[in-house]
């Protein structure tokens, strides 16, 4: 499992990409999310690999001036969802963030109701801080830098 710079050549599969139908209200499209990062210099979307097999997509932001990495678009492809992929993608996402020598703290938001990232999160060190003013959950990975 590996993450790699998102190329103009990738954003139409990574656009394909789908979650589970019962999961679309949880993320924003992928199309939607590189639009996003087109318009902002701070955003890192990142393809997530299996080999060279696309299984999904990641985008975290880690300005220079806050300290903090902020991941805040995570999918695995709903043909791809159940094997150990989503793990291994933030696993992947954590090792890069903290190569990143500024960064001091990483949090992750998602839907409160979106209850198998609220545990994979859970089970990978975050800890629920509340929800921001948009209903989404914040939550911060524990002893980051500590």
């Amino acid at each position: 499992m590996r993450l790699a710079p998102v190329r103009p050549e990738d954003r139409a599969a990574l656009a394909a990409l789908r979650v589970a139908p019962e999961q679309a209200s949880f993320v924003a499209t992928n199309a939607a999310s590189l639009a996003e990062a087109d318009e902002d210099p701070g955003a890192c979307p990142r393809a997530i690999l299996a080999g060279e097999r696309l299984v999904g997509f990641l985008m975290y932001d880690a300005t220079e001036t806050e300290g903090e990495a902020r991941i805040y678009r995570f999918m695995i492809d709903r043909a791809e969802q159940g094997r150990g992929y989503g793990r291994a993608a933030l696993g992947a996402a954590l090792r890069e963030i903290e190569a990143l020598e500024h960064v001091r703290a990483v949090t992750i938001c998602y839907e409160p109701a979106n209850v198998a990232a609220r545990r994979m999160y859970a089970a990978a060190g975050f800890r629920e801080e509340g929800l921001d003013e948009d209903g989404e959950m914040i939550a911060r990975l524990a002893g980051f830098r500590a």
